[in-house]
């Protein structure tokens, strides 16, 4: 029985962050462990609502009263079994996602805060890592065997589902090293890659193969691929990042803001293993923020990590610059009523670490400084309006200016997964929005080829990449006549809550 005063007795808190001055200074998580206490009053003001709307908000169907109110007695082994019964990386999903599910709780339609559910889910999956990750193997083998190509969280989840299931499963990494952008998009100052680790030796035990720096298309065919595999399940990502055509693009120091987070995650990766290196791109271009002037383009996650990797690289200034004007601290219930995804200010660790944001703001022109590298950008005030369903930017007359930049950062999203051999190889072409569809079974065109996570819908969340792999997993294990079922908690036409 949850304790139905515990919202008025304790306000919504969370750990106090590392100070900015020590945490610049290296690339450790910004948040150190909650102490138990904390975490417990935290998940008391879970009320277990009869209708948990905060199920709806999460794709997984995490179980999130389930599990609050057994940390709130101190049941913290069940509590894990809860947690990892509908999600199999809750560590990854407590530091990465942006808490669909606390936006649908219902403590906010009453005018409280919400129950600080991603903070409960990380401390649960940090006990369960302190106390061992024990494998579960199945007890008898299928005999089929799968390829997954990919290895980012959708990748990862479906290989575990359809190991543990008893099939033979490989993962093909194009990449030196398992994760993909978990390993390298996501700087450790969100996600020490220790617990990639830690989670992948469990994998490994329960018997999946890992093969890295297979670029399949290339390496191997997806011919050799469909003869060693009874199915294969594309998981490759939704990498291909927006570009611009604005004037000056070309210019030396002008970057997508991917190439630069891979980069200095390579450096940070690098000297985990006591080994000395530099931030390059592919082609051994420098591009580190070191003593520059750093502007960075787009508002959301991607851009924020680019913020918190310029300060621990000591740029000298860092602008970042959002099309859209400064949303409102609180949900505007006209616009975004609850429980749906608000639209609002989001302050990330990053921004108390320096730098301006400027909203409203349109770049006219990256400034050449005479030697073909950028010197500034030139911005202008501009409004946003949609008129049928089209985005219409007007620049505001006389309000053009310059900010200094010696590195540009694009972080305007994602147009959809890559253009690869392994496309037209599999027979698999890309939709309108560079995505892969799939038929109800999550098979692709091909048959026998399925597809899930951002290469299905496009750039997403981590708790839908996560979500689409185990149904992904489900539908293959079918294909495959497999003994039971596996969980599907999505369907491939499933959206997130909106208003209608």
């Amino acid at each position: 029985m949850p304790d139905p005063n515990g919202f008025l007795r304790y306000g919504r808190r969370l750990p106090a962050r590392r100070p900015v001055p020590v945490r610049i200074s290296d690339w450790r998580e910004v948040y150190p462990p909650a102490g138990e206490g904390l975490i417990r009053e935290q998940a008391t003001r879970c009320m277990d609502c009869g209708i948990p709307f905060c199920h709806e908000g999460c794709p997984l169907g995490n179980r999130i009263p389930d599990w609050n109110d057994l940390v709130r007695t101190g049941n913290w082994d069940a509590a894990v079994e809860s947690l990892h019964a509908t999600n199999n990386f809750p560590e990854f999903t407590g530091r990465l996602c942006p808490a669909p599910c606390e936006a649908a709780c219902v403590l906010g339609l009453g005018g409280q805060q919400p129950v600080t559910i991603k903070q409960v889910e990380v401390e649960i999956a940090d006990a369960a890592a302190a106390r061992g990750l024990p494998p579960r193997p199945a007890s008898v083998p299928s005999g089929r065997s799968v390829a997954v190509v990919g290895s980012g969280p959708a990748g990862l989840a479906a290989a575990q589902q359809l190991a543990r299931a008893g099939h033979a499963v490989t993962v093909y990494e194009r990449d030196d090293a398992i994760g993909g952008l978990l390993r390298y998009g996501i700087p450790d100052f969100k996600l020490e890659k220790r617990h990639i680790d830690l989670r992948l030796a469990q994998l490994r035990a329960e018997g999946v193969d890992f093969r890295t720096g297979v670029n399949v298309g290339v390496d191997v065919t997806a011919e050799q691929l469909r003869a060693q595999h009874d199915a294969v399940l594309l998981a490759c990502g939704a990498l291909q990042g927006r570009d611009t055509d604005t004037p000056g693009r070309q210019l030396r120091g002008v970057h997508q803001a991917m190439a630069h987070l891979v980069a200095s995650n390579r450096v940070v990766a690098a000297a985990g293993e006591g080994r000395p290196a530099l931030a390059t791109l592919a082609d051994g271009t420098p591009i580190d923020a070191a003593g520059k002037h750093v502007v960075i383009i787009g508002g959301g996650d991607t851009a924020a990590d680019c913020l918190g990797v310029a300060h621990r690289q000591g740029a000298a200034g860092v602008h970042q610059l959002d099309l859209y004007p400064q949303p409102p601290r609180a949900r505007d219930e006209g616009r975004d009523p609850w429980p749906t995804w608000p639209w609002i200010l989001r302050e990330y660790p990053a921004h108390e670490e320096g730098g301006e944001r400027v909203f409203a703001v349109a770049v006219q022109e990256f400034v050449d400084d005479g030697t073909g590298a950028v010197r500034a950008v030139r911005i202008a005030e501009v409004t946003v309006e949609k008129r049928d369903g089209r985005r219409i930017v007007t620049m505001v007359p006389g309000t053009e200016r310059e900010l200094p930049a010696d590195l540009v950062l694009l972080a305007i999203g994602f147009e959809g997964t890559e253009e690869q051999p392994l496309l037209a190889q599999f027979g698999v072409t890309r939709n309108a929005r560079g995505a892969v569809d799939s038929r109800a079974d999550w098979q692709t065109e091909a048959d026998g080829v399925f597809v899930a996570g951002d290469m299905h819908r496009g750039a997403s969340l981590i708790v839908w990449a996560i979500a689409e792999g185990r149904a992904a997993a489900a539908a293959i294990h079918t294909y495959l006549d497999g003994v039971g079922v596996l969980p599907a908690p999505v369907h491939p036409a499933s959206r997130p809550l909106a208003a209608r």
